[in-house]
């Protein structure tokens, strides 16, 4: 595994599944059934297809729950990202992948919107690197079954963030 993908992993075991941000994840981290897919390129329509490759891939691989498309290079600006996470969600829908997986959305100035930048809620979707988390639309529907209260799980990480503080997340 490379030091980009390796990064990434210590941050979902470091962040994600330590404060419980998604409680789904530390079972596929100890399954060891989450795909690291760094992309070196900064070309749009490089990244859309490796995403389109990437849904064909999980098509074909049952024991891959999941892929983080890690992006280290060229969607540095928050804004320039989101506007990939909305090519790239109209990509799902285009290549009629959408109800099968949907896109999360992770990045490392990720902010809110209606925000502050050091609003600590935001490190619940800050990353070391930008990053699309690929989902798989059935395991989503399995996991959310098995949860009691899959509605407050967002509220629940912004009020948990905010009280360890900004501090906390920027060590």
């Amino acid at each position: 595994m490379n030091t980009i993908a390796e990064n990434t992993k210590q941050w979902l075991r470091n962040v994600v599944i330590k404060h419980n941000f998604c409680p789904f994840a530390k079972r596929e981290l100890l399954r060891d059934s989450i795909r690291y897919l760094v992309v070196e390129s900064s070309e749009l329509e490089l990244v859309l297809q490796t995403l389109v490759d990437e849904f064909i891939y999980l098509d074909h691989h049952d024991d891959t729950e999941t892929t983080l498309v890690i992006l280290p290079n060229g969607f540095d600006y928050f804004d320039d990202y989101l506007d990939l996470v909305e090519i790239a969600n109209a990509l799902l829908e285009d290549q009629d992948y959408a109800g099968i997986y949907q896109l999360a959305s992770f990045h490392p100035d990720y902010c809110f919107e209606g925000a502050d930048n050091d609003d600590p809620a935001n490190y619940t979707n800050r990353s070391p690197y930008p990053t699309l988390h690929i989902i798989r639309e059935s395991s989503l529907e399995r996991a959310i079954a098995s949860h009691p209260n899959v509605e407050g799980i967002p509220e629940r990480n912004i009020i948990y963030a905010r009280g360890l503080g900004l501090e906390e997340f920027q060590k």
